[in-house]
This record gives structure tokens, sequence and C-alpha cells, in this order.
């Protein structure tokens, strides 16, 4: 089986390193007239290399500073490097820029090639060789075969061709071989039309696996897109997948409406976000401290966006020094957790760090305290749950699926992982219909048991005279929670002994009415009133022009003695005392106990009372189940009652 890997090249402007592929290859990866009147290359050249039972997809990058922008955009999803330092020239200032940047993009795998070795006296190339080694020592490199070339003469094209068969079984050992079983993904570098078969779009291919006929979306902007074709390095074929270049064929969108840094992949799997959580280092090599909300160059895949940097544990990053980060940019971007970018500054343009994303739709995080800055380092953590229990943490409020941890944590078992979750109940599922249910952390129903009750005692200190709250109070003010999770939630805090519910009331545990001494004489005045009244006792209107002052109380005054049982409440504002209410009930009891009942007229009668008093009595019986109304006729509703 032929294993395809990516391979890009790295190096100073006229180091040779377009020569050098086309002496592997036969291919001249420089397309442009430009490129062939300058001699340089601009644009990003693709070429392809077999060897073996691996299969090599060249990206040929351009090595002028001026051109690093298009250098980076074609280092998305390299699997290994080969970095060409010209004998007769050494390292450059594009040299280690190159490097730099292969770092920072977590390459692991590479070969160096001493290209125009017939150019100076071996004794020379001993010493750029050394020269080379010192930059390379503390890197991916160091150990990494050098082979001197030449283009001119042959020599050590075949050394060269078997150092990268060697390191190309290397670099298929790695993690990011995985990614094959993944959903698709594939960083657009070029957008163009073709005449009879419309637009065309290439790449390396990142992660998965497509085929003629598959649909794709385009992100940004979830445009869905059919694929109609598929050429990789010019063969028709039906398939391309994870470590291939690729040009695809696309129906559905038009080929100026996309740009480089648009990304194809299936559907659902990426999402669009303007912040990213990042772990960022800044290179030794940067001229300056990065300060807090500097304004700076982000690369990744093939994008290129401005950004706002915002440090988290700090208010500079000195150069040499690594720190968590947020990135606010000025336009959205998709990523993956642990995927490698690139910083530069602004303004001069150069490369000043990088860094891998971990949480790819973060939300601002203000001021983090240690807590948060603990899960920021979960967040890097090799232990699959652990990571996964971070980023979900994180997520909130959002709503994720288990297979959203491909993309969020990168874990390639989500489901293992995600019953990991549950059974250590790191993660809750709460069903919000009967077809559907949402997924949270369980830090994030703390945190909004935390606000329920403090919303709760909100409410109690502006109603200090209630023994309990209307549940439609409390809901007011979490309408963005499900109702089904909200239930949750205040069922959670019941079981933990912190909250009381009443039927449709609520009430923290331990709270009480807060009476002034003279609002509980008024209260003890207020049912002594309603003992002695009857069944035609005073409205609230009328309680309280008899109140000296605290008028405004006495509603609640009235609320706080039903609650306590002193009070019956018969209907909205009408009241009876508790002792009314049981002779009143056991005079009925004593008329309705023949079984023949009784009408409205007749039940007045006995009550010695008006209609007025009479319907919402009468109403009262039958919503408690003390009486049976059929038609005009009221029974009681149990004959032993």
């Amino acid at each position: 089986m032929t294993i395809d890997l990516i391979l890009g090249t790295a190096g100073h402007i006229d180091h040779g390193k377009t020569s050098l592929v086309r002496a592997l290859t036969g291919v001249d990866t420089d397309r442009l007239p430009e490129e062939k009147r300058r001699g340089i290359t601009i644009e990003l050249g693709f070429a392809e290399l077999e060897l073996g039972e691996y299969r090599l997809g060249i990206v040929d990058v351009p090595g002028h500073e001026r051109f690093v922008r298009n250098m980076l955009a074609g280092a998305t999803g390299m699997d290994l490097a080969m970095l060409v330092v010209a004998a007769d020239d050494s390292v450059k200032p594009q040299t280690r820029e190159h490097l730099e940047i292969l770092r920072l993009l977590n390459l692991d795998a590479g070969v160096i090639a001493i290209t125009k070795a017939d150019l100076v006296e071996p004794d020379w190339i001993a010493l750029v060789e050394d020269e080379v080694r010192a930059l390379t020592a503390d890197t991916f490199l160091a150990d990494a075969p050098v082979v001197r070339t030449s283009v001119t003469t042959g020599l050590g094209l075949e050394a060269l061709r078997e150092a990268l068969a060697a390191t190309a079984a290397r670099a298929a050992q790695s993690q990011r071989m995985a990614m094959i079983r993944a959903p698709f993904r594939m960083a657009i570098d070029r957008s163009f039309t073709i005449a009879g078969h419309g637009t065309v779009v290439t790449g390396s291919v990142s992660s998965g696996r497509v085929r003629v006929g598959d649909e794709l979306v385009l992100e940004p902007g979830e445009v869905p897109v059919r694929v109609r074709g598929l050429q990789n390095h010019d063969r028709a074929v039906e398939e391309v997948h994870r470590g291939q270049r690729a040009a695809i064929n696309l129906a559905g969108v038009h080929h100026e409406a996309i740009g480089r840094g648009q990304e194809l992949a299936t559907a659902g799997h990426l999402v669009p976000s303007r912040s990213l959580t990042v772990a960022l280092s800044l290179l030794g090599s940067a001229h300056r401290p990065l300060k807090h909300r500097a304004r700076v160059r982000v690369h990744v895949g093939t994008a290129e966006l401005l950004a706002t940097v915002a440090l988290l544990d700090r208010t500079s990053l000195a150069p040499g020094e690594a720190a968590p980060v947020q990135l606010f940019l000025n336009q959205p971007a998709v990523t993956t957790w642990s995927q490698p970018l690139v910083v530069r500054s602004e303004s001069p343009v150069e490369t000043i760090g990088g860094g891998r994303v971990l949480d790819p739709n973060a939300d601002r995080l203000r001021k983090p305290d240690d807590t948060v800055l603990q899960r920021l380092r979960e967040l890097q953590s090799p232990d699959a749950v652990r990571r996964a229990s971070a980023v979900l943490d994180f997520a909130g409020l959002r709503p994720w699926r288990p297979q959203d941890l491909v993309r969020l944590a990168g874990i390639d078992h989500p489901d293992e992982v995600y019953r990991a979750l549950l059974e250590a109940r790191e993660i809750r599922e709460i069903a919000v219909s009967p077809t559907r249910s949402r997924r949270f952390h369980r830090r994030v129903l703390e945190q909004q048991a935390m606000r329920v009750e403090a919303a709760l005692h909100k409410l109690h200190e502006q109603q200090p005279l209630r023994s309990k709250l209307e549940r439609q109070q409390l809901a007011a003010g979490f309408s963005y929670l499900d109702e089904a999770v909200l239930a949750a939630i205040l069922d959670d805090l019941r079981s933990a002994g912190r909250l009381q519910i009443f039927g449709d009331g609520l009430a923290l545990a331990g709270h009480g009415p807060k009476l002034s001494q003279y609002e509980r004489k008024l209260l003890d005045e207020l049912i002594e009133i309603f003992r002695a009244a009857g069944i035609q006792s005073p409205s609230v209107a009328e309680c309280q022009q008899r109140a000296a002052k605290s008028q405004s109380s006495v509603p609640q005054l009235l609320a706080l003695a039903a609650a306590n049982g002193d009070l019956v409440e018969i209907a909205a504002g009408y009241y009876l005392h508790r002792d009314v209410d049981r002779r009143l009930q056991d005079l009925l009891r004593k008329q309705l106990a023949d079984g023949h009942g009784a009408t409205l007229s007749e039940i007045r009668e006995v009550l010695a009372t008006t209609r007025k008093y009479a319907v919402p009595y009468c109403e009262y019986l039958d919503r408690t189940g003390f009486t049976r109304r059929e038609g005009d006729v009221r029974y009681l509703a149990y004959a032993g009652l």
C-alpha cells in the first residue's frame, strides 16, 4: 500500500529549492511568467516524488522575505520538510525564519539539503554544514540527515532520495496518520476556473477522504458544494485522502466567491469562530515583548488574519516565553484543537512566534482565576478524558455533540471518551424534549446553580415579606435556558438542601420573612379581623385602608398569613380565616350528608351570605375537591367526607 505524505521545501531565496525539486521529479514548479522572468518562486509550486511505498506531494515555497505569507500558506498540512541551504551562500535570514516557521508548525521530521556543492571546495562545504548543524541543534532537524547535492552534476540526488524515504518512514509513524479516519478537511491555497468544468480549488488534504459525488461545505460560510471531479497531480482519480495534494472540481459555487484561507470540509466538522484560545510561544529572536492587546498577523491553515492578543496571566510576554492567550480575529477562522499557527508582527512584518490552538471556539475569558488557568493547562493534557473534560467545561452552554470532540479536543475515539465522562459524572445529559437532549459539563451546571441561588436571594431581598417566590419570576431571568434544564438545576438545589419547592413556589433553604415590629403587630391584627369577619371578610383594599402605615405591605402580609396557614386564599384577593373555613365546611358537610346535593342558592342560605361571597367559596370547594358539581347541583365529592 502506498502511503501519501506532504513534503514542504524551506530556505532562502536563490538557494536552489525549485531546481532541486525539478532534478528530483522532473517537474518545474515555477509556472508563472513573472517567476520565469525573474528566476524566483513567487507562488506555491507542486510536484510528486515516488519513493517505493511512499509518495510525496511536494510543495515548493518561495524563499523571498516578501513572499513569506505564501510560504506559510504552503506549509499547512506538511508532514516533513526539506531545508535547503546553498553551499556558496550558507545560512541566511530566510533560512532562519523558515526554520522557525517549521518549528512553530510542529513538524517533527525532515532532511537538510546542501545545494550547489559543485561551486565550492569541500572544506568550505564542511564549514557550511557546521553552521547548519549549529542552527538546527535545538530543533526537530538536530539529527536530520545532511546531504550534499548538485543539480548540475547529479551529486547526492540518489542519496537525497534515500534520506527522504527514510524520513518519510518516520513521519508515517506520526499520530497524524490517524487523521485519515477523521472527517474530510482541506485548506484552499488556489481557486480558479477551467473552461467546460467550472470552479476548481487546490490544497493539501489534512484529514479524511472524499470521493467524486460527495457533498461538502465551504467554510467559513457553510456554503454547500458537490464534488464533480478530483485530480491528484494532474491524474483524474475517484478519491483523494489525507497526505495528498488535490485539485477538486466543485459544483454549487463560483470560483470568485472562494479565496485562499477558506476550507472544504465534511458538513458539521468545522465551526467558524473569531476568538481562539492558544498556547503561544514568543521566539527568543523577537525584538520586543508582546504586550496585552497588541495587534498581530495570524497565519493558520492557508489564511492570514489580523488579530488582537489578550494575555491571560500577565501584561506582557517576553521573548522566549510561552503563555496561554486569546486571539480575537478580524474575520472568522476554522480551526481544530492543537492546530499550529504562526504569529507575525503587524508592522514591520516579521515572524515573532506561534503556537497551537487549545479552544477553537472560545468564549472571552475575563480575568481568569487559578481554576481557569488550571483548566487551560488541562487542555494540553495527553490524557484524552481530562482534555475532553476541560474543553467541554469551556464550551459552557453552547450545544455540542460527542463527535465534536474530534474537532474540540483532537480525539479520534469520541464515543469511548464520552462514555468515560458520563461514567465519571463529569458531564450530564438532560432531555429537553421527547427527541432531543442537551449535554453539559457538571461545572457549567454548578455555575448556573450558583446564579439561580443569587437571583433567588435578590428576589427575597426585594420581597422580604414573602415566604416563597413565584417560579415565573425566576424563570424570566433564565430564559436562555431550556425549561427542562432550569428544572433540573432547581431539582439539584432541592436535593442538596439548598432550595425549597412548593408547587409553583420557591424559597431558598432557611429563608424566612423579615418583619419589622410594626409589621408583626399589623399581621396579628389582620388575622383577628378575618377571624371576626366570617365569610364576609374584607378585601385587600379594605385592609389597606385600616392600616395606619405600611399599607403597601398589606398584600404581602396577607399572602404570608396564607402561606403560614392562618388564612386561606379562596380567590384572588379573597381570604378567609382558617377557622371560618373549617366551620363553613362543617355546615355544608351536614347539609349534603344525605347525598341529595344542593344548589348555589341553597348553599348561600346555609352559609347565611350573599352571592358575592357564596360563588367564589363554592368554586373554591370545587377546586379543592370538597364538592363535585353536576349542572347546578353540588354534592360531597366523597360520601364519607
